[in-house]
């Protein structure tokens, strides 16, 4: 309950730059309810309202939810022996702070715990949160004042929940070389400054395994 007040304010941040984006409120509803992944909704909507090729679109969005392949991989011994419909289910309701309060709640699998029905509460609680909060904010649209600072609420909101997953020296370090290149490369066109951050975290995290690796030998 607490998390639901930071995705209301980045829902309705996400449905009011849907409804200024020139798509309509029915297709604004559709994808709202078919995507459900709030920072590639916004990654994409300034591109596909600036007219940029697809593939600039797709590579966007297809970074920006690259982490969804990593909580798949924490999510595995969890959900491993379920079946292929229901762990497909699943999938499409992670989130972020699902995945925070999860992997807070169970650091490693426990026999006899009914992991699924803990992810069901957490997940169809925040769904519902935000698909409340951005069909009211494309709704709403221009009638909601950038002086009420949604945009920055979210962004807080997010940016708490990141702090959070922040748990050894190589994440911490990842995190804030990708926000070093984040901004260095503001000025790039399409938003392509979020490739450029994701690249130089990826980067870092290759060379502290290898560095690890390095240093601790092969494993007999």
């Amino acid at each position: 309950m607490p998390m639901a007040l930071g995705i209301s304010a980045w829902g309705l941040v996400a449905g009011v730059a849907m409804a200024k984006s020139g798509m309509g409120v029915p297709m604004a509803i559709f994808m709202s309810v078919i995507v459900y992944a709030g920072s590639a909704q916004i990654a994409a909507l300034p591109l596909i309202a600036a007219g940029a090729p697809i593939w600039v679109v797709w590579a966007t969005t297809l970074c920006v939810s690259l982490r969804f392949m990593a909580f798949s991989f924490h999510y595995r011994p969890y959900f491993a022996h379920l079946p292929r419909p229901q762990r497909v289910a699943l999938s499409f309701l992670m989130g972020d702070t699902n995945f925070a309060l999860f992997i807070r709640r169970f650091p490693h699998w426990e026999p006899g715990i009914a992991h699924p029905d803990y992810f069901m509460g957490s997940a169809l609680l925040t769904f519902g949160v935000w698909q409340v909060t951005i069909i009211t904010g494309i709704i709403a649209g221009h009638a909601i004042p950038a002086a009420w600072g949604l945009g920055f609420a979210g962004t807080m909101a997010l940016l708490a929940l990141t702090c959070t997953q922040l748990r050894d020296s190589t994440s911490w370090v990842a995190a804030v070389v990708a926000a070093g290149a984040a901004v260095a490369a503001y000025a790039l066109p399409l938003k392509l400054n979020i490739v450029v951050a994701i690249a130089a975290a990826v980067a870092v995290c290759v060379l502290a395994d290898h560095a690890r690796a390095a240093r601790t030998g092969p494993r007999s």
